[in-house]
């Protein structure tokens, strides 16, 4: 793919033609990388710092995805890291108005693609075993159970189911 996703959302009973674009990341984005990372309460809550080192290519190398409906909106965003050949996804946020759509599995997806395209042998990446909405959302996309890390999340505490993805 070349960065850029676009497709129809179905609404039951509507058809909304809305072009969905998936694109990476800018500076300009970072505000709403955050605003829509505080409104998750599963998702990693990253400084402006940290989503500036990401995006300056910083090690480890990373991408950050952006899933956009309307222009200059950030309905959902991705962030994946790579080291020595194997990613991991790191997080991934979809907006509760946007949930439903699709538009964590096209980030998925075209975060695999992107994986695959440098090189990757495979995608890691962990969960609370509580959300059973991603953890569908992984097994729909491919990723298979890999291990278990007991009490890794906190508040509360929790254990973390990891999967696994071969490219």
């Amino acid at each position: 793919m070349n960065g850029r996703y676009e497709s129809t959302l179905r609404v039951a009973p509507f058809i909304l033609m809305t072009a969905m674009l998936i694109r990476t990341a800018t500076a300009e984005d970072i505000p709403g990388l955050i605003l829509l990372a505080q409104k998750s309460a599963t998702a990693a809550h990253w400084t402006e710092a940290q989503y500036r080192a990401a995006l300056l290519g910083e090690s480890p190398r990373r991408i950050i995805l952006v899933a956009q409906i309307a222009p200059g909106t950030v309905s959902g965003f991705l962030v994946g890291s790579e080291v020595a050949g194997e990613w991991e996804l790191e997080n991934v946020v979809v907006d509760s108005a946007a949930q439903g759509r699709g538009l964590g599995a096209k980030l998925l997806n075209e975060l695999l693609e992107n994986a695959k395209n440098r090189g990757a042998h495979c995608v890691h990446l962990e969960v609370r075993r509580s959300n059973s909405a991603a953890r569908a959302l992984y097994e729909k996309c491919g990723f298979q159970v890999s291990g278990r890390r007991p009490g890794y999340y906190h508040n509360p505490a929790e254990d973390a189911i990891l999967y696994k993805k071969n490219l």
